[in-house]
């Protein structure tokens, strides 16, 4: 038998935060360590290693516990790190009291992950940055640059709610 162990720190702290912040106020407090981050990144084992206005990598890696019935790694892999760096992109163009919601996230696969395959590097970077409608590409690839997955996707800009 296998087991996997996953700790957070309660969100709520970083989310009343976040009412206050810019975008990448936010997303830098959390990549600093200042704010803690959301629960999925310390499920998925994802961590920042850039943010840039309207640009965002993060870092994972597969483990075995991400595996398919096929002995490889869910599409949900990829796709949650497409989907957290195309969304934190958006974010880092965000003003004080804003969010946002993905509307669409399409997801190519390109070629299967595994666990030889490494720690990984997803880039997000926003395409078009309108004030309701953001649109982003991404990319995940291994350390030396090879393509896995790629995404485009549109979010919604909207307030945070009362």
């Amino acid at each position: 038998m296998r087991s996997q162990t996953v700790t957070w720190e309660d969100s709520a702290r970083g989310l009343r935060a976040a009412r206050t912040m810019t975008g990448i106020e936010y997303l830098r407090a959390m990549k600093d360590g200042v704010l803690p981050g959301p629960p999925i990144a310390s499920l998925m084992d994802m961590r920042f290693d850039a943010v840039e206005p309207g640009h965002v990598v993060f870092r994972g890696r597969p483990f075995e516990f991400h595996y398919n019935p096929m002995g490889q790694v869910h599409g949900g892999f990829a796709s949650t790190l497409l989907d957290s760096a195309l969304g934190c992109a958006t974010m880092s163009l965000l003003p004080k009291g804003m969010m946002f919601t993905t509307l669409d996230l399409h997801v190519n696969f390109v070629r299967p992950l595994s666990l030889e395959v490494g720690e990984l590097r997803c880039i997000g970077d926003v395409i078009h940055g309108g004030k309701r409608v953001v649109t982003s590409f991404g990319r995940v690839e291994d350390a030396g640059g090879k393509l896995y997955a790629h995404a485009n996707s549109t979010c919604m800009v909207l307030p945070w709610p009362e």
